[in-house]
């Protein structure tokens, strides 16, 4: 779950993100016949096979396989040594609803298969990669490395501050007295029908009319750029961003919860107008959220919007209240009271 730092990643920027107490949970046994089987319980135990050699390339049947097969031909192509496998998959992590889901899944089965095949001490810099790499190839999403990374690597009871060019990470502890609210709007979104691959190529657009190699080399963008329109608009939502991130590590390691949700709140609003990546039902919860919490916090988009999450961050002793609030005033598309989780930052994949 992000903190904030939002379209960064794919721009070599800097995101904030953590891991929460949803997971996804992955066991593996040996085969020696080539093949291998997946099985999982969250989609009533729906399951798919396929041969060693089919494994270097995307399958038409069972979309949500192709998460472990990608990570399955770039452990084969880093020496790990399966010669098939039984793979059974489950879970509570909520699909399509901005928490890195995929992610959780080529962590947890790309952990599992690489000890399978003598990797258990596997870099989780490697590893994060290699989840990238299916994303890209196997899913068709051209994201960044932000979900898979802090989803290897996230450290109890702290958020990581990634440097998405040198992948360096740098714990920044959450006070024991804050609490993390995440709230499901409802709307599933869907990353691979366009809209995400989209963005990148405009952020992509703007760093070649900028000159510079990626978003992340502009410090700041001033109105004689040369950029117009729906291009500008991307670029100054990502240059700022980044800005915003680095400023909110600062405040988060001073334990300043103010200036913080400062942060957060102009986030959204630059998700919204410049990148324009929210939607009208998302606004109102996040509007709710901040009236419930005032100046005493923050609250977001989280993910990478069209549908998702709002995360906010607020002092522990204000949980009940907003909670009671947002279930009392919100409803989902569906006429729901919306799904609340109520998180304390957690360690990345491991294995049991």
């Amino acid at each position: 779950m992000n903190l904030i730092g939002e379209h960064t990643d794919y721009n070599d920027g800097f995101v904030l993100p953590c891991a929460i107490s949803k997971q996804t949970m992955v066991a593996v046994r040996g085969r020696q016949d080539g093949i291998f089987r997946i099985v999982s319980a969250d989609l009533k135990n729906a399951s798919v096979e396929f041969t060693v050699d089919d494994a270097s390339r995307p399958g038409s049947e069972a979309p949500w396989s192709n998460y472990v097969r990608g990570m399955i031909d770039g452990l084969l192509k880093e020496g790990a040594v399966l010669k098939g496998a039984d793979i059974a998959i489950m879970g509570d992590m909520p699909r399509g609803t901005g928490l890195s889901s995929s992610a959780a899944l080529e962590m947890a089965s790309g952990l599992a298969l690489a000890a399978l095949g003598g990797q258990s001490d596997i870099d989780r810099t490697l590893l994060a990669k290699l989840g990238q790499r299916t994303e890209h190839d196997f899913a068709g999403c051209n994201c960044g490395i932000m979900d898979q990374l802090v989803s290897a690597s996230a450290v109890e009871g702290a958020a990581l501050l990634i440097d998405c060019r040198t992948l360096e990470t740098r714990s920044v502890p959450i006070p024991d007295d804050w609490a993390v609210m995440i709230v499901q709007s409802g709307i599933e979104r869907g990353l691979v029908d366009g809209e995400y691959n989209e963005r990148r190529a405009q952020c992509e657009t703007a760093a070649q009319q900028l000159g510079v190699a990626a978003l992340r080399d502009v410090a700041a963008l001033p109105l004689d750029c040369g950029l117009e329109g729906v291009t500008h608009r991307r670029a100054r939502h990502v240059v700022s961003e980044n800005a915003r991130t680095l400023a909110a590590a600062d405040a988060l390691a001073k334990g300043d919860l103010v200036q913080l949700g400062e942060h957060m709140r102009a986030s959204h609003a630059s998700m919204r107008d410049d990148f324009e990546v929210s939607l009208p039902l998302i606004d109102q919860l996040q509007t709710m959220l901040v009236q419930c919490i005032g100046e005493a916090g923050g609250a977001r988009l989280t993910g990478g919007g069209f549908g998702g999450a709002v995360v906010a961050i607020m002092p522990e002793a204000m949980v009940e209240h907003v909670e009671k609030e947002i279930l009392r005033a919100y409803r989902t598309p569906q006429i729901q009271p919306p799904l609340i989780l109520i998180e304390r930052p957690c360690e990345g994949a491991g294995l049991l």
